[in-house]
């Protein structure tokens, strides 16, 4: 041991180790204590704005969407024999990304740099997405807008309408009373037997649950045409012998099922587990733990699996020609006699040369978009917010339910102390009340004799 070296006090919490200390050495690292690395003598960086967009990242991208729009224009009319608006899309955007890296660069780091140019990616992406899907809505919109000025194009049906007649005859209306019919009964069936599935898996779980999670997760990728043609040889040939819209409710069924259980099963995962072990240790059962606290939790993410199952389900075709069968006149029996929906007849439209019954086909399409939108909002509507985020009219509620339990305490209180001290009772409580406190009061005055 060096003469400079000192025994140091021993760490609290230890009562044998003593640590020697050296004088110019850093002193050791206590146990139970957070050490704040020093500093030491350079100046922290300039602080970082994850938050809008300053003036000279302005024009950092206005700069570089000119200059790229310049250098793809140059390229395609003047310097090389380059064509077509795709081709330069894609120059265009692709210089700008390195037009403005280059910006960048000359007043940031790699780090800033990385940053940017990832954001400008992200916000290009989403941009494209919403693009396309304007794109279809408004293409939609305009092809089918002769068709879906007309009234009777929603009240009629095309039983007295050929491909020659104007489009102020005949309608969708057999089609859209069809696809309401068919959904409904698919959801009828879908949506509790997808969600028990979900539940099954998740909070009882097993072997036989691992199996049907995979079964679940492999029938996300069936082709829809082959459920219909299961429908069709399980269904229709062996059971009804004839095309009707229960077999397409069940062909539509098939496919909504893997979607409804593999989004509910997610959506339940995300439930906290010390919820579950709450109730457990409260007495609840297994079956009301989940009927009380997991399903209300996970309420907005199930509607949210109804809404992607509804989505896929809704829009398909190729099953329904197969099941259903091409009708032109209202069929409201399930059962019995063909039965068309919305997607059969736009595709059943749209492939006739006559500009008439194509205007019909984009009208039908754009109907099935709105048609698809009011079944998400009511969906939506359904199922509320997530767990703990409470609407202004639930909040007020929610309080006037708390200033009526605070009331109550307090008049039960009340009614102790008058009993404890037997004291005549306010004439400002109800008769109940008072009734109330006569018994607490006897009671007190004459205890049990078992009471020691």
């Amino acid at each position: 041991m060096t003469p400079d070296a000192t025994l140091a006090p021993p760490p609290v919490g230890d009562d044998v180790t003593r640590l020697v200390e050296v004088p110019g050495t850093p002193p050791a690292p206590r146990r139970g204590r957070t050490e704040l690395p020093d500093p030491g003598a350079e100046a922290p960086g300039p602080r970082r704005r994850v938050r809008g967009i300053p003036a000279e990242q302005r024009f950092d991208l206005i700069g570089a969407v000119c200059a790229s729009l310049a250098v793809a224009t140059l390229l395609f009319g003047w310097l090389t024999p380059m064509t077509g608006v795709i081709g330069w899309a894609v120059v265009a955007y692709a210089s700008f990304l390195a037009i403005y890296a280059l910006l960048i660069v000359l007043r940031s780091d790699r780090l800033d740099v990385v940053d940017r140019v990832m954001t400008a990616l992200l916000y290009s992406a989403g941009g494209l997405l919403l693009a396309a899907l304007v794109f279809v809505v408004v293409f939609t919109l305009l092809r089918g807008f002769d068709a879906v000025t007309h009234l009777t194009f929603f009240i009629e049906t095309m039983k007295f309408a050929g491909p020659l007649d104007p489009l102020d005859t005949g309608g969708i209306a057999h089609a859209i009373v069809g696809t309401l019919i068919q959904i409904s009964i698919a959801l009828a069936i879908a949506v509790p037997l997808g969600i028990a599935t979900a539940v099954f898996m998740n909070e009882i779980g097993g072997r036989f649950a691992r199996f049907v999670r995979t079964i679940s997760d492999a029938m996300t990728a069936l082709p829809s045409i082959v459920a219909g043609l299961f429908i069709y040889a399980a269904v229709i040939t062996l059971v009804t012998q004839e095309r009707s819209g229960f077999a397409a409710s069940l062909a539509i069924t098939v496919m909504m099922l893997p979607i409804i259980i593999r989004a509910s099963d997610v959506v339940l995962r995300l439930v906290p587990g010390n919820l579950r072990e709450a109730s457990y240790a409260l007495g609840a059962s297994r079956w009301r733990t989940v009927w009380t606290v997991v399903l209300p939790t996970s309420r907005s993410g199930l509607a949210t699996a109804v809404i992607l199952g509804t989505a896929r389900g809704v829009g398909e075709t190729s099953p329904v020609l197969l099941t259903s069968g091409v009708t032109a006149v209202m069929n409201t029996n399930p059962f019995h006699g063909p039965m068309i929906s919305l997607p059969l007849q736009v595709f059943d439209m749209v492939k006739s040369p006559e500009p008439s019954m194509i205007a019909r086909g984009f009208g039908a399409a754009a109907t099935l978009i709105a048609l698809v939108l009011v079944l998400f909002i009511v969906a939506r509507a359904i199922g509320g917010k997530g767990a703990g985020q409470l609407s202004p009219r639930r909040r007020r509620a929610r309080a006037a339910a708390s200033r009526g339990d605070l009331a109550r305490i307090e008049r039960r209180a009340a009614l102790s102390a008058a009993a404890a001290s037997a004291v005549l009772v306010p004439a400002t409580l109800t008769a109940s009340e008072a009734l109330a406190a006569e018994r607490v009061a006897a009671d007190t005055s004459h205890p049990s004799e078992e009471t020691p």
